[in-house]
């Protein structure tokens, strides 16, 4: 069986930034991970038994520029691997000071859509310090969405890559605008990608290669308490507490210092490949996810930069997105 579903999982994410001081407050202060400074420009995050689940190094992009997916096994790693190459799409093995870096053995990078690198590895560092308060485990690390101007290359991208599957999707109007949200999943968890798009139009008005990424507590109670604490340290708050149509997930977005935003998120519905099927949910949420704190300069800024999409070509990595998969 040629199918790697189910043997996939996010395993890290990699940002580049100059704003170390901050981010330090932020995972360890506000979030409760904790910490290792590798040298002057390095520093990660845990969230359970891995070494790393976040690697931070300095530079200018304010941004993720990596995800790193845990592959189970060798026979898996090498089909995704062959999937690639076999397109004609390069692909660079890490050095060993990267894999080491990152917490695993050894790793190979290609492009992936928006300019994000893909990076795959199957044998993960473990620290013998343990680490409360996250889930993690079979379903990956939590999930990242995207916004997209070419949502359904997307798509057909983690398709060909990871035989990712559609769990649902999310139809929104917010002031005015409407958002179509596609989930896929690559495992049990509900989603580990999603993509968002504006109906009929080709703007995307988020300047970070991912609009937010997300996290999964063990208890309410770590829910609540992260959610006080980011706003004791003053750090922006970019949705209220709430709850998802689709996912069900307890939820909060904060504010990270690069500028994406960074979901906690508590007791997520799992998904029973036998029974389910995708559906549309209108509006992503049941209660709450208020927006906060958002300015006329902020909504400028986000007008100015769709603006500029329209003149700008995203990356699809044509040769993995083929012609992309349309809508049900």
């Amino acid at each position: 069986m040629n199918d790697v579903f189910g043997n996939v999982h996010l395993g890290y994410v990699v940002v580049e930034t100059r704003k170390f001081a901050d981010w330090r407050r932020f995972g360890v202060d506000a979030i409760g991970m904790p910490v290792e400074h590798l040298d002057h420009g390095t520093m990660r995050f845990r969230l359970d038994d891995r070494e790393c689940r976040f690697l931070l190094h300095y530079g200018p992009a304010e941004d993720a520029v990596a995800i790193g997916w845990h592959i189970d096994d060798h026979e898996t790693f090498d089909r995704i691997l062959a999937r690639v190459v076999d397109r004609g799409v390069p692909v660079t093995e890490g050095t060993a000071e990267e894999a080491a870096h990152r917490g695993v053995e050894r790793l190979w990078r290609f492009p992936g859509p928006k300019g994000l690198a893909q990076e795959i590895f199957t044998t993960p560092v473990v620290n013998p310090v343990p680490v409360k308060g996250f889930v993690t485990g079979e379903g990956g690390m939590g999930h990242i969405a995207v916004t997209s101007v070419e949502p359904h290359k997307v798509r057909g991208y983690y398709n060909t890559v990871f035989d990712a599957r559609l769990t649902d999707y999310v139809d929104e109007t917010i002031s005015g605008v409407k958002l179509k949200i596609r989930f896929l999943r690559v495992n049990s968890r509900h989603h580990s990608v999603a993509v968002a798009a504006i109906g009929g139009l080709r703007l995307d008005p988020i300047r970070t290669r991912i609009q937010h990424l997300n996290i999964q507590v063990a208890d309410l109670d770590d829910m609540t308490q992260a959610y006080l604490r980011v706003h004791q340290l003053g750090f922006g708050m970019a949705l209220s507490v709430g709850q998802h149509t689709n996912d069900r997930e307890l939820s909060f977005y904060a504010r990270s210092p690069s500028g994406f935003e960074w979901e906690v998120g508590w007791n997520p519905v799992a998904i029973d490949e036998s029974t389910w099927e995708p559906a549309t949910y209108q509006g992503i949420s049941i209660w709450g996810h208020t927006p906060v704190g958002q300015t006329v300069l902020d909504r400028l800024a986000q007008f100015k930069r769709a603006a500029q999409s329209l003149r700008a070509r995203e990356e699809t990595v044509p040769a993995l997105s083929g012609p992309g998969i349309p809508d049900d």
